[in-house]
């Protein structure tokens, strides 16, 4: 197909134009324009009634990397442990400063411990709370081992059994785990499965999330707080915020209308370019529920993308057939000839829009796979919408006459105020300025990999990264570090031992060790394991001598602690030790810390009596994540590259165009990650996406400069005189699409959602630096590799 340009003035109407010419996906989308529209408008109304049918909802597992070696530990053995990775702690706390035991206050515990076990999706039998008949006590006196309940059956709120009750929990050793070391609140632990027993189906955060904040209006009041924690709450709260979020994306819409209506002053095919996006949208969001996908709510930043590059594309489209019904030409002549030019470099950016989504697959994520599998098909579907049904619907609207004079006279910059831009950007094809500009680049590049060295895998702060610091969720978070002795934060170390071996002497002695040294760790607070109960049953077996703190090498004591053993400490057969390790937080260098001493040890002491395996617990969990995403953002980062490269090089068919291409990239992903490490944004599940699509939409914009430029330079024209050509074809349009959509997310820096503010402050960076990368640094590196001695060996592919 050729790719030259046409300048007709001579033909008001279609008369003298070939309706055979041109390529046969041009003659079958433009010869059965009825048939075309009357596909989308079906398959408009079928998916968009699908759409309809989508629910928000998180996945605790999805988010899982399940085939790294911790969770392969953790599930060979998910049936022996009693995990907490995926559960709730809900506190009522005392607001007026008093005690918790108060018969009032035990009772309105006692409703909230019900009302929590009423919940769907709760694994009931693991509920821990003061009333819980799991939550026991024990005692050594001159009668021998005593014990019971903490909340004894005989219970009447009287002074004398609230007294009891005192006595009881600290003989539990619950305080600093259920109740506040400062009597002030107490804490009912609720595990939660992932999907719901009673119904089979997947666990709703969003409806649980909604129950429990009824729970918390209704338990709570003037003396009372409920305060909650957890991954079902976060999930909760991000559901709860997509209509906070969706106004965001609203408005970056808005806005995004706002500014091509203004470059354009023609109303209808604005409305054209927004419309084909929108409908891409609702095709993308149709196609969730017949896949049996949910809206993640870590993935919502995906239809917006979609919508932002399918903007940025018909924009490029509306463009082209504005100049060419400006120079003269019918409406579908020009849609035609618009087509012709820009399908195929349209086509490959979107195919390496596709691409960037499509290596996220590469990552044993369940949540992240199912981001780009539903990401690559949002994009792939621009190619209908935007490059087909756009210029189609054009060719029967047109444009505005007056949106059509302007577009012509812009065509000569000395009648446009804007003469004097597209003059200064073509100083950057000039020997003396594209050394400046390569230069700063050079610079830039080299702060950026100084400063990208330091970012972090995982999250950098405290609670919940997703929300704001101020959110209810973090300050409830805040308040159970400050107040309990074991955080939310557990990482789980696996002890493998022969059936009935666990409480042999040789092998607690082993994971007493292990204690002693990960309480040397920074960032662990304390641990629990059948090694430090023994200790405790000895000192209680003998009149409570702290003397006898110690591992007794007698089998008989050490099996008589092991008979009042938690099952969150030892499986029932005895072949399986947990030590549970409560951490300061989940920061990617504690987790880092943690497991780095607990896989020195393991080299160090496994044996066939006993192996220490990573990992379980919520902290583990992420461990193995970060892990993942280490290893994976490097893989992504060059596949993406990798794919660009090669799409890039079968359009142009010129190492020299696909470098002018690719630096730029190169030095936005550079800077991208140095803006992370100033923002204080770790590389995770969450984040990982936003920095690989960078690569694939910020080749969007090279891509229209490129080729009308290799179109020029091979019919002769110079340097500038391409590079002027394509700014005022397409370089205005690139300009204009980076700046509004950069505006448009930059507005989500106002979010309440902290993790959208982030992304948008990342996403508004990209737009920008990949757009002056494309009208700046672009033209500097052509000035060195696009002036071969023979131009004709710079050839276009159509």
């Amino acid at each position: 197909m050729s790719v030259a340009l046409h300048t007709v003035t001579d033909i008001p109407s279609t008369e003298g134009f070939d309706a055979d010419s041109g390529s046969r996906l041009e003659r079958a989308v433009f010869n059965h324009r009825a048939l075309v529209l009357l596909a989308c408008l079906v398959l408009t109304l079928l998916l968009g009634w699908q759409a309809t049918r989508v629910a928000s909802n998180a996945s605790f597992e999805g988010m899982l990397p399940l085939s790294h070696p911790y969770l392969q530990n953790y599930l060979a053995e998910r049936k022996k442990i009693v995990s907490q990775a995926n559960s709730l702690r809900v506190v009522l706390e005392r607001r007026d400063g008093g005690s918790i035991l108060d018969a009032d206050y035990l009772a309105r515990l006692r409703a909230l411990n019900d009302d929590l076990f009423a919940l769907p999706g709760v694994v009931r039998g693991q509920m821990k709370s003061l009333w819980t008949p799991s939550t026991r006590w024990t005692a050594v006196t001159e009668s021998g081992f005593e014990g019971g309940t903490v909340m004894p059956d005989s219970f009447d709120g009287s002074p004398g059994a609230l007294a009891r009750v005192r006595l009881n929990i600290e003989r539990s050793g619950e305080v600093g785990q259920l109740v506040a070391k400062d009597y002030q609140s107490s804490a009912v632990l609720v595990p939660l499965a992932e999907r719901d027993p009673e119904t089979g189906l997947a666990l709703d955060y969003a409806q649980l999330s909604e129950r429990l904040e009824t729970l918390r209006a209704k338990h709570g009041d003037d003396r009372l707080q409920v305060r909650i924690t957890g991954f079902a709450k976060v999930a909760g709260d991000l559901i709860e915020g997509l209509a906070q979020v969706l106004l965001f994306f609203a408005l970056a819409a808005a806005i995004a209308t706002a500014v091509v209506l203004w470059y354009t002053r023609c109303l209808r095919s604005t409305l054209l370019v927004m419309l084909c996006s929108i409908i891409a949208v609702v095709w993308q969001l149709g196609l969730l529920p017949l896949l049996g996908f949910a809206l993640d709510p870590y993935a919502v930043l995906v239809p917006f993308l979609v919508f932002a590059i399918g903007m940025s594309h018909g924009a490029q489209k509306m463009n082209g057939i504005m100049q060419d019904i400006g120079r003269g030409m019918h409406r579908l002549v020009a849609a035609r000839f618009t087509f012709r030019r820009l399908f195929t470099a349209g086509f490959t950016a979107l195919a390496c829009d596709a691409v960037g989504f499509a290596v996220l697959l590469l990552i044993d994520i369940q949540s992240i796979r199912q981001l780009a599998i539903v990401a690559s098909l949002g994009v792939a579907l621009l190619v209908f919408t935007n490059l087909i049904l756009l210029p189609v619907l054009l060719s029967y609207t047109g444009v505005s006459t007056a949106a059509a004079r302007r577009a012509a006279k812009a065509e000569h910059s000395e009648n446009t105020a804007s003469a004097w831009l597209w003059n200064l950007l073509c100083r950057f094809t000039d020997r003396r300025w594209a050394q400046a500009a390569i230069a700063v680049a050079i610079v830039l590049t080299g702060v950026g990999l100084y400063q990208a060295r330091l970012l972090q895998i995982g999250d950098l702060d405290a609670g919940a990264p997703e929300l704001r610091p101020q959110s209810r969720y973090n300050r409830d978070n805040a308040y159970l570090t400050a107040h309990y002795a074991t955080s939310s934060d557990v990482l789980t170390v696996m002890v493998r031992t022969k059936e009935q071996g666990a409480m042999a002497h040789a092998v607690l002695e082993r994971v007493d060790e292990l204690e002693w040294e990960l309480r040397q760790v920074a960032g662990v607070e304390s641990t629990q394991s059948l090694a430090s109960l023994a200790r405790q049953t000895a000192v209680a077996m003998n009149e409570g001598n702290p003397r006898w703190y110690e591992l007794q090498p007698n089998q008989g004591a050490l099996n008589t602690a092991g008979s009042r053993a938690p099952r969150q400490l030892v499986d029932a057969g005895f072949s399986l030790l947990q030590v549970q390790v409560y951490l300061a937080d989940h920061k990617a260098d504690t987790l880092k810390r943690v497991t780095a001493a607990v896989e020195d040890f393991a080299r160090r002491n496994d044996s066939e009596d006993a192996r220490f395996l990573l990992a379980a617990g919520n902290a583990g969990f992420e461990a193995a994540t970060n892990a993942v995403v280490e290893t994976a953002n490097r893989q992504m980062l060059v596949l993406v590259y990798a794919a660009v490269v090669l799409l890039s090089y079968l359009t142009f068919r010129s190492w020299r165009a696909v470098a002018c291409a690719i630096i730029p990239l190169a030095v936005t992903s550079v800077l991208a990650e140095a803006l992370m490490v100033h923002l204080g944004i770790g590389l995770k599940v969450a984040t990982l996406p936003v920095v690989a699509l960078g690569v694939g939409i910020g080749v969007d914009y090279a891509l229209y400069v490129l080729s009308l430029m290799l179109v020029q330079l091979r019919e002769g024209a110079s340097l500038r005189a391409a590079y002027f050509h394509s700014l005022l074809f397409t370089g205005r349009v690139v300009m204009l699409t980076g700046i509004t959509l950069a505006i448009g997310v930059a507005t989500w820096a106002l979010s309440p959602i902290k993790f959208q503010a982030d992304m948008g402050v990342l996403l508004a960076f990209m737009f920008v630096v990949n757009m002056v990368g494309a009208l700046v640094l672009l033209p500097a590196l052509a000035h060195f590799l696009l002036r071969p001695k023979r131009p004709a060996a710079l050839r276009t592919r159509h």
